[in-house]
Order: structure tokens, then sequence, then C-alpha cells
């Protein structure tokens, strides 16, 4: 398979999937096109995973929908009860984008560790496997953020697989939470700096290099994170590109 050489990675902070206007289903948001056309194939091959809500089938399905009629080749990886593949590496390997639902990130890590997946997604990302996903699956290929896996006030987390070493915030403009406590956890150092992102925009990192943010949101946007020096942070607002829907 020719791939670009590149490695891209398309953290969501949220708003992957939307209600249909002319159907009982969910669609696919104009930012996993977005992620899709970074992977420079006609027809590419994309992977689900839903490992996060621990495989649950009802997102599975949701997910599957979302891309009717998309010229997608779509499968899916689960770890419950068993790898439903025979070998996971290979099929990470075998796919040109990978698609990470949200959910619990500690649990996610956890089971990804137990099989193996870490080391797998790493050898994906540098062959140029373009590496996706909002919330939990944004998160995980950070460094950590803040996340709700061990109950609902917001703990920080750092136990990604940080191909990225940055922290990451999602749900920046919808959760109030969020915002300061990742403040908080950067500029005291329990997190580096790092991006994050609102509802319906994507972080697009080129190897570990941030490149732009792109919305479906008019009016969303993305920060960059960064310590002050003097035990405090800044906060930069980045003005992302407005796809079309």
């Amino acid at each position: 398979m020719i791939r670009s050489g590149q490695s891209h990675i398309l953290a969501i902070g949220g708003g992957s999937f939307r209600p249909s206007p002319r159907y009982s289903f969910m669609e696919a948001s104009s930012l996993l096109r977005y992620g899709l056309d970074l992977t420079g194939q006609d027809r590419p091959k994309l992977g689900l995973l839903a490992t996060a809500t621990g495989d649950a089938a009802d997102w599975l399905l949701k997910m599957y929908g979302a891309f009717a009629g998309w010229d997608v080749e779509v499968s899916h990886l689960t770890v419950f009860p068993m790898p439903n593949v025979p070998d996971p590496k290979a099929w990470i390997l075998e796919q040109d984008m990978i698609y990470v639902s949200g959910g619990s990130v500690a649990n996610l890590m956890a089971l990804w560790r137990l099989h193996g997946l870490d080391e797998a997604f790493e050898e994906a990302w540098r062959a140029g496997v373009v590496l996706t996903g909002q919330s939990a699956g944004a998160l995980c290929w950070h460094v950590g953020g803040n996340t709700d896996s061990f109950g609902p006030e917001l703990r920080p987390w750092s136990d990604g697989l940080a191909l990225l070493p940055y922290s990451c915030g999602v749900h920046y403009d919808s959760d109030p939470q969020r915002r300061a406590l990742l403040q908080e956890s950067v500029a005291a150092g329990e997190l580096p700096g790092g991006y994050a992102a609102d509802e319906g925009v994507g972080l697009h990192y080129v190897g570990t290099e941030f490149i732009q943010a792109v919305s479906v949101e008019p009016g969303g946007a993305a920060y960059r994170l960064e310590h002050d020096g003097d035990g405090g942070v800044k906060e930069f607002r980045i003005e992302p590109r407005l796809l079309t829907p």
C-alpha cells in the first residue's frame, strides 16, 4: 500500500457524528472526511474502535451507519470477549485511517496495553496510517489531559500513548470543568503544555507538529496552552479553518 510517508493525527474535541436531517441515524461530519482525505486513497480502509465504551455494539452500529453512502471500506476491532480478528496488529497496519470513539480513556489504555495495541498504533502512525478519534479517542494519542474515567469529578490523567508530547483538552466549550482543570494541571506541572479543542473542532498534527485546527462549527476554536514561567499558564486562541458541510 502506498502512503504519503507522513504521520497524521486528527484529535477531535467532539462532534465527529451528527444527527441526520433526513434519516434516523447519525451522519459522519466533515471532520472525518478531512481525516479520510489525508490518507490519499480513493477508497480508504477505515478501522473503527469502540474500546473506550467496552466495545458497545450500539456504538459500533452507529459508526457503521454514519458512513453509509461514503466510498470507504469499513471494518472494526474489538477485544471483548476476545479479539475479533486473528492478528490485531496486522489489522491495524492494514487500515488507512483509524477512528477511536469516546468513552473511558483510562480503560481504553489499559486494554490496549494488555493486548499490545499500544505498540501496534505507534508502528501504524510511523507507517502513515491516519489516527483519529474524539474525546477519549483524541486524548489517547497525547501525554494526557483530564478525564471522567474514574467518576463524575474530572481528574488529571497522564498515561496516554504520548505519540504527541502535549496535553490535550476536549469538549472545551461544552464542559466548564475541563478548561479550568486543564489550565490548573498545566500550571502545576502535572501535564505538559498542549492544545485543546471546542466541540466540532479537530487538531491536526503532522508528526509531532501541530499544523492547524479545522472546524465544522462557526465560532468554534482551538487553543494552545503554555507554562508562563511563573506558576501559571498562558492560553492562546487558534482560529480554525472552517470546513464545508
